[in-house]
Order: structure tokens, then C-alpha cells, then sequence
């Protein structure tokens, strides 16, 4: 009688490790570094689980993601989603990852995501009917990168309609912009109108009231109507908004200040204003619920005093 065969152990195929000199580390270095590679791709790098976590959170479409040496086992829920999700998975070998990444303490894990602005004056034709339907927050010459992120972040976390990224401005794919978005940079529209005048006349001329944040003489931000079809342009870290750009403007705004500083950082002062906008929204929704609360009410107390008058007019001969 033949022997039982004994059913063979699986092999377990390893996963390749990568090095300094493959192709696709080094398509991701370049990535990191390169704007204009980042551009001829659209994709941008995203450093670190919580960024690549809330940019799965948002849809964004990850089609890379490289962990430094073992690093992988410590992120198993992370790596569950993005298994899900189709992204490829790899692993790098040891000190690869401080040869790519951007930041002085390299992050775990790195991925790369398909993601691109829309760019140009169509661009903003193309979202007319959105913008008129919130705030939109436009930033002139931000070249800052972590000033950048912090205003897109702040704009998503606020309901903006859009953000523009006008003038002589930073790459907002940069990954220290991407960093600072945290995931905000997949939440809300983005335009980026190299011509920062241009980009004012496009949203006036699509009946959108303008307005510019400056240090002094402006109007409060309560004061101004900014829920929707408004836009809040506020302007680089040294200069602020550009006296030519102020003079295409419908008004100014100031934050009231009560200390001796000067002015705020840009990206502080972004999220006053977008905060305010979205405030504006909610007291102007409150107020429409309470109007039709009390409509309905009003209908329903004379729809009421109807059927009583009715119920009491009792015609001659009718029985009691």
C-alpha cells in the first residue's frame, strides 16, 4: 500500500527589500525634492502614518507607501487599509529612508498619492457655482510651506468653498505643506492662479465680493458678509496684499488686536477669517430654521382657527 504523501509545508515568499539605488526610490527621492516633478506625475509625497491615514480618510488614491527598515509590523491597522485600498506596499533597507524623506527626523513610513491642483482662471469658472455658496480663502504670495498647509487645513476645517494659491507663492505640494494640511489638502478645492490680480478680477467678475486682510484700517470681520459668495484674500508673511491688489478689492478687513503686535502670523489670521465665515453660516442657517419653524407654526395655528370657526358656526336646525 502507497504511503500517505505528506502535504508540504507553504513556502513563504520574502518580500524584496529596497535599496538606495532602485528605480522606484529613486522616483520617490525625486518626488520629495522636485516640483516639477511632482507636477509632470501629479502626485505628491505624503510623510508619515497620520497624514497618509487622513488622506485614506478623505479618498485620496495611494498608490505607493515605503516603510523604513522593520518598520512595517508597527502599523497593522494602517497597513490593513491601505492593502485595501490597492496601494503597493514596500519595504526599504536600513538608512534608505534618511536619504529620501524631507524632514530632520525621517518619518516611519512614506507614500506617494496621485493629487494635483486645478490650475488657472478656467479653473475657478469651472467651481463658480460652489463658490457662491460659501466662503472662498485666497493666498497671495504664501511662501512659507507651513504657513501654506496650516491655511488649507484650516480652510477645510472651516467649510471654506475653495482655497486659491495666488502669485509668487510656495509649491503647495511640498511635502512640509502636505505635513501641515494634515489631510487638508484632499478636503477642499484647491486653484492655483499664478496671476494674483487675475484671479481677484475672475472671482468678482463671477459676482463674488472680494475682501483683503490687512493690519490696520479695515473693517472687523463680524461686520463684513462673508458666509457666502464671499472671498478673503490675505497676503505674504513680510509684505501682506500688495497695494495694486487691494485696489481691485470691495473692501478691507482688520482683526481687532488688543496687544502691541504689529499683525498676526498669515496662517493665524486665515483661520480667524475662515472661522468667521463659517460662524456667519451657521447663525444665517439657525435663522432660516427659526423662520420656518414660526411659518409652520403660524400655518398651523390658522389652519386650526379655521376648523374651530368651522366646527362652531352651526347652521338654523342643526342638532345641538
Amino acid at each position: 500500500m502507497a504511503a500517505t504523501p505528506v502535504p508540504s509545508e507553504p513556502r513563504l515568499v520574502p518580500i524584496p527589500v529596497l535599496g538606495a539605488r532602485h528605480e522606484a526610490v529613486k522616483r520617490l527621492r525625486a518626488l520629495a525634492r522636485d516640483p516639477r516633478a511632482r507636477a509632470e506625475a501629479s502626485c505628491c509625497v505624503l510623510e508619515g502614518p497620520r497624514v497618509i491615514g487622513a488622506a485614506l480618510a478623505r479618498g485620496a488614491s495611494v498608490v505607493d507607501v515605503y516603510f523604513g527598515d522593520g518598520a512595517r509590523p508597527a502599523f497593522g491597522p494602517l497597513v490593513a487599509d491601505l492593502t485595501r485600498s490597492g496601494a503597493r506596499l514596500h519595504d526599504l533597507k536600513e538608512g534608505v529612508l534618511e536619504k529620501v524623506g524631507t524632514t530632520r527626523t525621517p518619518q516611519p513610513v512614506i507614500a506617494v498619492a496621485h493629487w494635483a491642483p486645478r490650475v488657472g482662471i478656467d479653473a475657478l469658472a469651472d467651481l463658480r457655482e460652489g463658490l457662491r455658496d460659501g466662503c472662498t480663502l485666497v493666498a497671495v504670495d504664501v511662501t512659507d510651506p507651513g504657513n501654506l498647509g496650516t491655511i488649507v487645513r484650516s480652510a477645510e476645517a472651516a467649510g471654506a468653498a475653495a482655497v486659491v494659491i495666488a502669485g509668487d507663492a510656495v509649491d503647495v505640494s511640498n511635502p512640509k505643506a502636505v505635513r501641515a494640511s494634515a489631510g487638508g489638502l484632499f478636503g477642499v478645492p484647491i486653484v492655483v492662479v499664478h496671476d494674483a490680480a487675475a484671479a481677484i478680477d475672475a472671482l468678482r467678475g463671477a459676482s463674488i465680493r472680494c475682501f483683503g486682510a490687512v493690519a490696520r484700517g479695515g473693517t472687523p470681520p463680524a461686520a463684513l458678509p462673508l458666509a457666502r459668495g464671499a472671498a478673503v484674500a490675505v497676503g505674504s508673511e513680510a509684505r501682506g496684499l500688495d497695494a495694486g491688489i487691494v485696489g481691485r478689492l470691495d473692501g478691507t478687513v482688520t482683526i481687532p488686536m488688543v496687544g502691541a503686535a504689529e499683525s498676526l502670523n498669515v496662517a493665524m489670521a486665515a483661520t480667524i477669517l475662515c472661522f468667521e465665515a463659517a460662524r456667519q453660516r451657521a447663525d444665517t442657517a439657525a435663522a432660516d430654521t427659526a423662520e420656518v419653524d414660526i411659518a409652520g407654526a403660524s400655518a398651523g395655528a390658522s389652519a386650526g382657527a379655521s376648523v374651530g370657526a368651522s366646527v362652531g358656526a352651526r347652521r338654523p336646525g342643526d342638532p345641538a
